[in-house]
């Protein structure tokens, strides 16, 4: 196929007809709204992303003329000739020529004026997923750096996986690792979500609602998380157009109605302030700022508001040219309108975790209305805006990256940590939602480092966040200067110390309250590894117990363990059987695959939840550790009917076959539950929880004390509840016994105890 003069980039068979982006006039996004001022007037900086449009190749070429190399531009040419050869005869959906999307990705790249490569990449990130173009075949014809960018963004189709959730998180687990080497590759992979969400019209509406749902879910967050607002407030109302279609269309045309009414207030408050501001001698831009739709219903959601109640609040941005004079202008402000209390941050000294840095105040306006101001510099709206891709010149070496850059880059790496410390795509996946999440506080080390952490991280999450190692062994901490507890939900301002012992291990408890990724990852990392020879040992059990339900002998044979490690994806016996003892794996199903490798029935035949209680029960000494616990809302003892709960990496947690919230839970996750009985040896002693109702008397709780200890028990917790009328009190103990025969015993010396009125176990 011939090209065109080198100016541009047209082929020969479409010059005449350059391709349009499908359905991209059916969505007009309110991320990027105009000036609201009297006599518009350009933004200081142009939007970095395309408005749904036409997508040529001539305004491609246009665009990389401005800040590209004739031999950079050249191979862009050679990276377009190739993908319109591979895409030929492929159309979309719509019906466009194929080639558009590509051209429509690689224009939205080159609004960041990101490199020759990423450019590349972008016209080409569909051949390998779509023609079975070889990545050798790319390094060839576009060196190395291209092919693994082009590899990073494609899927992996050509693995078989046990369902769709699986599959999905393979693909993002091997796009975000990618993005973690070379951050090129998710703001590719932005682009082109972008631009398939402004085409997605012509999608079933399953599908759209589908792909919507990912988008909010991943896609919009990582596009917070890299401080690139224009496409993260597009995406947002993209997939609240999908996801609620009538939500959307009234809320625009509410907004549509109530732009009118607004503009005398606007136009009042607009003047009022370049006024104000050029007295001070303050060169400024001022813009009226509107919100998003899906801002709009997310605000009216929350906070229970009506329409008007929202849109009742004025927002402005003030660009100001120099770091001075953005507090300046903001004292300048305040004099004009008073400001509300409570109503003020300073972003500026204290950034948020994506770069983003402003002056936020409120003021109260003209006809007592509440007016928002935004107040930065052009660099700081340029980052606000654009976030990591703001100026791109993509550079090796961390000393040549930007501020932002070096933090973004920081936060990748933690994925790499992440995935070494995680089992599985789902997993991994689900710590990097957590920590995608927006809303943050900002708290200190003793030396006045600041740390930012995800709304509701505790003094666990800080210590994690500071090294994987000071959070294995932190024992206690003090929040300023003051002693708090492990689980204490962080505040802005906090200034958090913690203390560590190197005999200290993470305990299974911290992940019921742990908020970030990295700290659940590296608890279960350490669960995992720290008790593997315990994991063998009751996934062997597990194993063996639900094989010989099936009637197959747990000896297995050679060609059977080795076919199924196979197909399990374990690299020996041994992990398999950790992964089911850590609750990893179900052994029920790792059962049925083995019986469908001998030739029985299916392997993927209905298993029945109610045989659990059936199987040979898997024996319980109750000094297993951390592989097997007691639940300490039942706190069973040798003697209880008791049931166990295989819990995803936390191995095996016992109940007492009576207690409430197992009933509970195990309705809901009925395969998850294993018979279990007390085994003949057991050496220790078992908490229990008793409580007393006494008379209150002089000398009772000694009285009381001194019985439990003649009957051979040790007291580890004792507590007191009076009643309103203070005749008659509540004693609560939490003693250790050997069995319910020594519990026994023990209740009867203690009711026998002149002033005990009545002595019962506690149950959950």
């Amino acid at each position: 196929m011939n090209l065109t003069p080198a100016d541009t980039l047209t082929s020969g068979t479409r010059a005449k007809t350059p391709p349009t982006a499908a359905g991209a006039s059916t969505v007009t996004p309110a991320a990027n709204p105009a000036p609201v001022s009297p006599t518009p007037m350009s933004p200081p900086l142009a939007a970095p992303v395309v408005t749904a449009g036409v997508a040529s190749v001539t305004h491609l070429t246009e665009k990389l003329a401005e800040y590209m190399s004739p031999a950079d531009l050249k191979k862009v040419k050679e990276a377009y000739r190739f993908s319109d050869e591979m895409h030929l005869g492929q159309v979309r959906k719509s019906g466009e020529p194929y080639i558009s999307h590509p051209i429509a990705v690689a224009e939205i790249c080159a609004d960041w004026k990101l490199d020759a490569q990423a450019i590349m990449a972008a016209l080409l990130h569909d051949v390998m997923e779509d023609q079975d173009v070889k990545k050798e075949e790319l390094i060839e014809r576009f060196g190395a750096p291209v092919a693994s960018l082009v590899d990073g963004l494609s899927k992996l189709e050509k693995i078989e996986f046990q369902s769709q959730i699986e599959a999905q998180a393979e693909n993002f687990r091997k796009m975000l690792l990618a993005m973690a080497s070379d951050v090129r590759v998710i703001l590719i992979k932005l682009a082109d979500r972008l631009h398939n969400m402004r085409t997605l019209d012509v999608m079933a509406p399953a599908k759209k609602a589908r792909i919507a749902g990912e988008t909010m879910e991943v896609y919009v967050p990582i596009a917070h998380r890299l401080g690139l607002n224009n496409i993260y407030r597009e995406l947002q109302d993209l997939s609240f157009c999908h996801l609620y279609p009538l939500r959307y269309r009234t809320l625009s045309k509410a907004v549509k109605a109530a732009r009118g009414n607004r503009r005398e207030v606007v136009k009042k408050i607009l003047e009022a302030v370049k006024s104000t501001l050029a007295m001070a001698n303050i060169h400024a831009e001022v813009y009226g700022r509107e919100k998003t739709l899906y801002g709009i219903y997310k605000k009216m959601r929350s906070k229970h508001l009506s329409f008007s109640q929202v849109l009742d609040v004025y927002g402005f941005r003030v660009v100001v040219d120099s770091f001075p004079n953005c507090y300046v202008a903001l004292g300048t402000l305040h004099s004009l309108y008073k400001p509300m209390p409570g109503k003020f941050k300073d972003y500026i000294a204290i950034r948020k975790l994506n770069g983003y840095q402003s002056l936020h105040t409120t003021l109260i306006g003209p006809y007592g209305t509440p007016v928002e101001f935004q107040i930065r510099t052009q660099e700081m709206h340029r980052t606000a805006e654009s976030g990591v891709a703001a100026h791109w010149l993509y550079k090796n070496g961390d000393s040549n990256l930007s501020d932002l850059q070096q933090r973004t880059h920081a936060w990748l790496q933690s994925l790499l940590d992440i995935q070494q410390q995680t089992g599985d795509s789902a997993e991994f996946l689900e710590h990097v939602k957590v920590d995608l999440f927006p809303d943050s506080v900002y708290v200190f080390t003793p030396k006045s480092k600041i740390i930012a952490l995800p709304r509701g991280a505790t003094a666990i999450d800080f210590a994690y966040s500071i090294h994987t190692g000071i959070g294995d062994h932190t024992v206690s901490v003090t929040i300023n200067n003051e002693p708090a507890s492990l689980r204490t939900e962080l505040r802005n301002g906090d200034i958090v110390e913690i203390v560590t012992d190197n005999n200290s291990r993470p305990s299974p408890t911290w992940l019921s309250f742990v908020r970030t990724g990295k700290a659940r990852s590296a608890i279960r990392h350490h669960l995992r590894t720290i008790n593997l020879p315990e994991s063998i040992t009751l996934g062997k059990q597990l194993l063996a117990q639900a094989l010989t339900t099936l009637g197959i002998d747990p000896s297995m044979e050679d060609q059977l363990v080795e076919r199924l490690l196979n197909e399990s994806s374990a690299k020996s016996l041994d992990e398999l059987y950790a992964d089911i003892g850590i609750g990893k794996r179900m052994a029920a199903l790792v059962a049925r695959h083995i019986f469908g490798l001998k030739g029985g029935e299916s392997a993927s035949a209905p298993i029945d939840h109610n045989s659990a209680t059936e199987l040979d029960p898997v024996t319980i000494c109750g000094s297993e550790g951390v592989s097997v616990q007691l639940a300490q809302c039942c706190l069973p003892i040798p003697g209880d009917a008791i049931i166990g709960q295989l819990r995803r990496d936390q191995g095996l947690l016992v109940h007492t076959s009576d207690c409430t919230l197992a009933k509970r839970q195990k309705g809901k996750e009925p395969d998850r539950w294993i018979a279990v009985k007390w085994g003949s040896e057991l050496n220790r002693r078992f908490d229990c929880r008793i409580k007393l109702l006494i008379n209150n008397e002089k000398g009772i709780l000694a009285r009381v004390a001194a019985e439990i200890g003649e009957s051979d028990a040790n007291i580890t917790y004792v507590g007191m509840d009076e009643d309103k009328e203070h005749i008659l009190h509540q004693l609560r103990f939490t003693i250790q016994v050997k069995d319910r025969v020594h519990l026994a015993g023990l209740l009867r010396n203690v009711r026998r105890v002149a002033g005990v009125n009545r002595i019962l176990r506690e149950r959950s």
